[in-house]
């Protein structure tokens, strides 16, 4: 067997029998072969990776996106590799510059809010930008995901058109979430045009859990006790309350409305299905990967691709007045 035909296997480049192929695989992993992709990246100026950003790894939201990427990408010679920014933009901005001087293919990166250096960058990398999660923007590239104003706004109309008056808002105080915050906004505004009080609000510092609801929780009902609907901003926090309301025996429902967002499957074996926003986070990875991979093919001139938030009521609401 040639040299040049190992090569071509080992870069996958050229026509090769399959018999000849399996051959050589099979020598090199017996001698723990490892192609150097540098080397091999100088001709092309890239290499087949595909950096992928995101917040946070321990909120379920990003995990699920980044299996939809994986899904894809998995029939492809692209291969995702992760960083995380804690919400934090300037950790993002030096996250994003590491992760483009190794030259990737592509990059998907969680929001469309930026530092100005990190869109500088993102506008001027020279591969598909795929902004995920978010499209209540302008992309630098390309925007795949929900718009979570939308989200809070249908929210919002849920509660008024179920006979809800006293509504708290229970979410985070850090402010890199730019999605809960647009999530916030909507749902004030349906409130507004229903002339409905403005909500009371709480927060919590940190990441999101079962505990932090159930703080928040308690913390609102014991300021205003007149609330009879609490909207959390994730479906953790949201599952926490839950919990909390039941064990003190409210009239979960009927007296006091519930409703989380992001519909989490791990949340299905609570003992009332919490009321929620599906955000379509599995889709969202899929497209941007399809995006990347160039795969997916654009309508007219207009780069993003919105899905629709779909409520699911559950059982923590009041059915709908007639």
């Amino acid at each position: 067997m040639s040299e040049m035909t190992v090569s071509r296997v080992l870069r996958n480049r050229g026509d090769v029998s399959e018999k000849t192929r399996a051959r050589v695989v099979a020598a090199a992993k017996r001698l723990g072969y490892v192609p150097n992709k540098i080397a091999g990246a100088l001709a092309s100026n890239r290499v087949n990776l595909v950096a992928v950003i995101v917040p946070s790894l321990s909120n379920l939201v990003f995990p699920e996106m980044l299996a939809g990427v994986d899904e894809v990408l998995a029939d492809t010679p692209l291969q995702p590799v992760v960083g995380t920014t804690n919400y934090d933009p300037e950790k993002e901005e030096r996250t994003l510059f590491e992760m483009l001087s190794w030259r990737p293919s592509g990059v998907i990166i969680a929001g469309l809010e930026h530092t100005e250096a990190s869109r500088a960058m993102l506008a001027g990398c020279g591969v598909p930008v795929v902004e995920v999660m978010d499209v209540d923007g302008q992309p630098v590239d390309a925007a795949v995901g929900i718009s979570h104003w939308r989200g809070g706004y249908e929210v919002g109309t849920e509660i008024v058109a179920r006979g809800y008056r006293q509504v708290a808002v229970l979410g985070t105080s850090m402010e890199g979430d730019h999605r809960a915050r647009k999530r916030i906004e909507g749902l004030e505004r349906a409130l507004h045009e229903a002339g409905t009080p403005p909500p009371e609000h709480i927060t919590y510092a940190g990441w999101s859990g079962f505990a932090k609801g159930r703080e928040m929780t308690a913390a609102v009902l014991e300021r205003r006790p007149a609330t009879d609907f609490l909207f959390y901003t994730n479906d953790l926090t949201g599952a926490g309350g839950l919990l909390y309301a039941l064990e003190q025996g409210f009239d979960v429902g009927d007296g006091l409305g519930l409703a989380g967002f992001g519909s989490f499957s791990l949340l299905d074996g609570l003992p009332r299905k919490l009321a929620t926003v599906d955000s379509r986070r599995r889709e969202t990875g899929q497209v941007a990967a399809r995006i990347v991979a160039g795969m997916h093919v654009f309508e007219g001139d207009d780069r993003h691709v919105e899905f629709a938030p779909s409520f699911l009521p559950g059982d923590t609401m009041r059915p709908r007045r007639a």
